[in-house]
């Protein structure tokens, strides 16, 4: 699959619900709507439209949400996707997790041929935790990472930087990190869906910002040809030895190198996570056996998929960039 610009996408974000059993502040409003059932595809689907991606050219996937580990029977999909892995036609299955949900399924994942996730933690303080999630317990997602760590998962932390929330946990998230054995993964907060006063207005931090600070403690080490085929440019951290990436849709985009696309769990393409875009892909899917109208739609996605985005805070309305929520799109 290549785009109008000539890249080669061969990562497929496919989103497996749009529920989550958090509410973090940047993300979700606090009374949210979810999708009835009929909307949402179903396991079966969605293991179909996988499959049809990988034949045609998908090298990497991940499971996003909402959270992935809330579907029920999400466990039984993740074991059958990862025999494409298994048979060599995909290269890397993973997930993006809150780490609630890690204790029961960790060992799961990794039978599965999972090798590493992404998990969520943007405050290892409890009170804190409980306030950006709203009503959060983070000894659960500890215990999670535990978990992970007993199963054999590598793990790597994401954290979106928020401005006078959590900025003062950089330094220490970088250093238990490096104790944990964990790479990290540093956000700017993007102006995605109405969570209600859009306080992401007052909670955006320039992530050039934050490592200028974090150069005052740490020496960086760049790694300009080290990707891992997400959007994070990174560096070595060389006290610790491990990594820390740095995802900057606002203050320097990367799409020149993107090779992603989503796909919610409605069966929606978005080429372009921060454009209106989309190509519907659960009507091909359920009009009949044949996958050939299905790939066809995928192609065509593909060929309209745009340069870049163009996230921008919007201070004087306050208003997000886009109407749909992160939940909505897949993280």
């Amino acid at each position: 699959m290549i785009d109008p610009f000539g890249r080669h996408v061969t990562y497929l974000r496919l989103s497996v619900t749009d529920r989550c059993d958090l509410r973090c502040v940047y993300c979700m409003a606090e009374e949210m709507t979810f999708l009835p059932k009929a909307d949402v595809l179903s396991l079966e689907e969605l293991d179909r439209l996988a499959g049809a991606f990988i034949r045609l050219g998908v090298k990497k996937l991940r499971l996003t949400g909402g959270e992935p580990l809330v579907r029920r029977g999400i466990l039984d999909l993740i074991d059958k996707l990862g025999s494409h892995v298994r048979d060599g036609s995909l290269n890397e299955l993973t997930l993006t997790t809150n780490g609630t949900q890690l204790p029961a399924a960790a060992e799961r994942l990794k039978s599965a041929g999972i090798k590493r996730i992404n998990v969520s933690l943007d405050s290892r303080d409890p009170e804190r935790f409980r306030r950006i999630t709203r009503f959060g317990d983070v000894n659960q997602v500890m215990e999670g990472l535990r978990a992970a760590k007993q199963a054999g998962l590598k793990v790597k932390i994401n954290m979106v930087a928020l401005k006078g929330d959590n900025e003062d946990e950089i330094d220490p998230m970088i250093a238990w990190c490096g104790e944990q054995g964990f790479d990290l993964v540093l956000i700017e907060t993007m102006p995605l869906g109405e969570i209600g006063g859009d306080a992401r207005l007052d909670q955006y931090l320039p992530l050039d910002v934050a490592r200028r600070n974090i150069e005052k403690s740490w020496t960086l080490e760049a790694l300009p040809g080290h990707t891992t085929g997400g959007p994070a440019r990174y560096a070595r951290v060389n006290e610790t030895g491990r990594l820390i990436g740095f995802i900057t849709p606002m203050t320097h985009n990367f799409c020149e190198g993107c090779n992603r696309v989503r796909v919610t769990c409605t069966g929606t393409l978005f080429p372009c996570l921060g454009q209106e875009d989309a190509t519907d892909l659960r009507a091909p899917l359920r009009s009949g056996e044949s996958d050939e109208a299905l790939e066809r739609a995928i192609l065509d996605g593909i060929n309209h998929k745009p340069k870049g985005h163009d996230f921008v805070i919007d201070r004087q309305h306050r208003r997000p960039a886009l109407a749909r929520h992160m939940s909505m799109t897949g993280g």
